[in-house]
Formats: C-alpha cells, sequence, structure tokens
C-alpha cells in the first residue's frame, strides 16, 4: 500500500481528463481562511515531481506567489507605469519610447522566470549592431529596473540583467565645439531677439539650456559689481538644478549684461502689447505672451541665427554653446579646475570626460619649471 505523504511536503495525483500528473501544495491561507494552494502538472510522474520540488523551495525563498506566466513584456509595463513616479515628463516620454522599441518588441513575450543571461546577452549583441553605447546602457537599465522592481515583488527569483555587461555600440555623434571664428560669427548674427539674447547669454557664461530656459529676473542683477546671474533654478522636475554643484552664481561679461538689458525693454513692450494675455511667470527667455520656452522653440531659434552666421544648422544644437564656452576658455589658457567651477561640474574629472575633445591636450607647467631648474646647457 501507498503510504501518504508528509505534511507540507505536498501531493501528487493522476488526471484521466487532463492525462497529466497534478502537483500540488498548501502554501498558505487567505484572509479569510481558505487554503491557498499552488499546483503544477507534468506528462511523466518524475516531471510533476519536480515540478512539486520547485513549488516547495519557492515557497521555502518566499516566492510561494511566482506567476510563472508573467512576461517581460508586463514586467516593463508595470515599471514604466509605477517605477518612474516625481521623473519629469521628458524622461518619463524617452524611457517609454525606447522601451516599446527596444525591450518589448525583442523580450516582451519571454516569461520572466525563464529569462537567462543569455538571453539577455544575445539582445544586447543584436541591438549593438545599430545602438549607441550610451542607447545600449539605457535600455539594459530599463529591463534591469523592471526586472528589479518585478523580483522586489516575487515575480522573479533573481535579476539576470545584473549578470550581463554593455557590450560597446555604434559610435554616437560626437558633440563639437566652436571655434573663436565661428563664434564671433555666431554673436555677430545674433539678432536683437529673445532667442538672440539666449544664443549670447549661453555662449559667453556656459549655463546649461535648462538653466536659462528657466532663469528669473529675480536672479538677475546688472546693477551690482560685477553684474551677475544667480544659476540656482532649471526645467528639471523640482525646478533644482542638475547637482548641488550646479547651483552657482555667475558674474557677466559686459556683452551679456547689453544684451540682457536690452531683453528686459523689449519685453515690458510685449507685456503691454499682449496685455491680459501675459502669463506673469518672471522668466528672462520667455514666448511673446510670457509662457515658458520649450527645448524646440530654442532649437528653431538657434539653427535659424546658425544659419545667418553661415554655419551648417542641422550640424549644431544649442547645447554646444555650452561645449564652446569650455573649448574657447582652455583655449586661452583658462585651468581646467576654475572651468569646471564655472560650468557647475563637482569636480575636474566630469569636465575633463564630456569635454575631453575641447581640453588643451598640452600641459606646459611642469617643462617650464624644469627649463627653469635646468636651464639649457652653453653651446
Amino acid at each position: 500500500m501507498t503510504s501518504r505523504r508528509s505534511r507540507g511536503d505536498g501531493g501528487l495525483h493522476w488526471d484521466a481528463a487532463r492525462e497529466r500528473w497534478i502537483a500540488s501544495v498548501t502554501v498558505g491561507y487567505s484572509p479569510a481562511g481558505k487554503r491557498i494552494v499552488k499546483r503544477g502538472s507534468g506528462r511523466t510522474k518524475t516531471e510533476a515531481k519536480n515540478k512539486l520540488k520547485e513549488i516547495i523551495r519557492d515557497y521555502d525563498d518566499g516566492l510561494a506567489s511566482t506567476p510563472h506566466a508573467y512576461t517581460v513584456g508586463q514586467a516593463v509595463t508595470d515599471w514604466l507605469a509605477y517605477g518612474l513616479s516625481g521623473r519629469d515628463a521628458s524622461t518619463v516620454e524617452t524611457r517609454r519610447i525606447l522601451a516599446t522599441q527596444h525591450v518589448i518588441p525583442a523580450l516582451g513575450a519571454r516569461k520572466l522566470a525563464k529569462l537567462s543571461a543569455e538571453d539577455v546577452d544575445r539582445w544586447l549583441a543584436e541591438k549593438a549592431r545599430t545602438l549607441s553605447t550610451r542607447t545600449l546602457r539605457d535600455v539594459r537599465a530599463i529591463l534591469s529596473r523592471s526586472i528589479a522592481r518585478a523580483q522586489a515583488r516575487d515575480k522573479v527569483k533573481r535579476n539576470v540583467v545584473l549578470l550581463c555587461d554593455t557590450p560597446v555600440g555604434q559610435i554616437g555623434r560626437p558633440s563639437k565645439a566652436l571655434t573663436l571664428p565661428e563664434a564671433e560669427a555666431l554673436l555677430a548674427a545674433s539678432e536683437d531677439s529673445t532667442i538672440g539674447a539666449y544664443v549670447v547669454l549661453s555662449l559667453l557664461t556656459g549655463a546649461r539650456t535648462e538653466e536659462l530656459r528657466a532663469l528669473t529676473w529675480a536672479h538677475v542683477n546688472l546693477d551690482a559689481t560685477p553684474p551677475h546671474i544667480m544659476v540656482w533654478r532649471s526645467v528639471r522636475a523640482g525646478g533644482d538644478t542638475k547637482t548641488r554643484k550646479s547651483r552657482r552664481t555667475l558674474a557677466l561679461p559686459q556683452r551679456c549684461v547689453d544684451v540682457l538689458q536690452a531683453q528686459n525693454v523689449r519685453q515690458a513692450a510685449a507685456r503691454r502689447l499682449a496685455g491680459a494675455r501675459w502669463v506673469s511667470g518672471d522668466l528672462v527667455f520667455a514666448s511673446e505672451v510670457g509662457t515658458a520656452l520649450d527645448a524646440a522653440n530654442v532649437r528653431r531659434g538657434f539653427r535659424r541665427i546658425a544659419t545667418t552666421a553661415g554655419l551648417p544648422a542641422k550640424d549644431w544644437t544649442p547645447r554646444e554653446l555650452r561645449h564652446s564656452f569650455v573649448s574657447l576658455l582652455s583655449d586661452d589658457g583658462v585651468p581646467i579646475e576654475q572651468i569646471s567651477r564655472l560650468v557647475g561640474h563637482a569636480g575636474t574629472s566630469v569636465t575633463e570626460l564630456v569635454y575631453r575633445k575641447q581640453i588643451r591636450p598640452v600641459v606646459e607647467d611642469g617643462a617650464t619649471v624644469m627649463d627653469r631648474i635646468f636651464p639649457r646647457a652653453s653651446g
């Protein structure tokens, strides 16, 4: 006579209708006192026993509620819906586009519990043929964070993405910097307009585009000695700057003082013309009715000025005004430590990494000192 299995070891029985062996085990009770039973099946008794062992092992590991039908697509969709709370709307939209274009189509139908490190490696290798390394890091992060969220909710045992490195992708579009003649041409072409003032201020102070779009007149002091702007805000979520070091006060070159004074007069005239339609936000760079400029507004205006300056507008972006600021200072011999403070970096490593092509490659201080210590031998 077959002995009864021990309590807690589950049970096995043959289901004639399904023609399969059924494994079942009680894993707890609902708040109403009803038993919660997990089941698995197999064509053979051994296969069903293995399923039973897996259920019991998951229960012992605290994963008794793991749904085997839960897919990668569901995990990514859940993360997009609930895992980006508090992020800027543009960040959420960017992550959604990357997920729907690169993650879900390739891996979405895969059962999350069955996803392996080899699957992720093959997926990343395939994407490396067309995507830049930066984009590869982003799509890998989307998958990893989606699985981490599912793991925290007992949907899967481990995050296999952590076992996979990001491969080297395609070379992305490198950032460029204006030469001195190109910068002079751009400044000369900056017409008497809001965007013209924006271009002058961006090029001559190195402020980020997100910082200038949020700049208010309350943070501009043209009567002080020296005149300055307080870069304390940005258009990021919450209105704070990118980092703590990014919060800084910058003295203004005279050319910036002139364009800001003209911008103040021009904006006062626009306010009178708009009348009741004017939206009071105290923004320095605003539309004709006082509303904030978005990135597309700035990009179109900048490219119009670049075309007037004789530059190929499609090859330049507003953020490269900041790169040009760093390049021009470096070419003039300004130390890297001082440039880092001006652009709001936490240290020189970020400045050198991001703007490495613009930083002067020749460090002359050591040679100068050695020439003084060991002068050239006579003859």
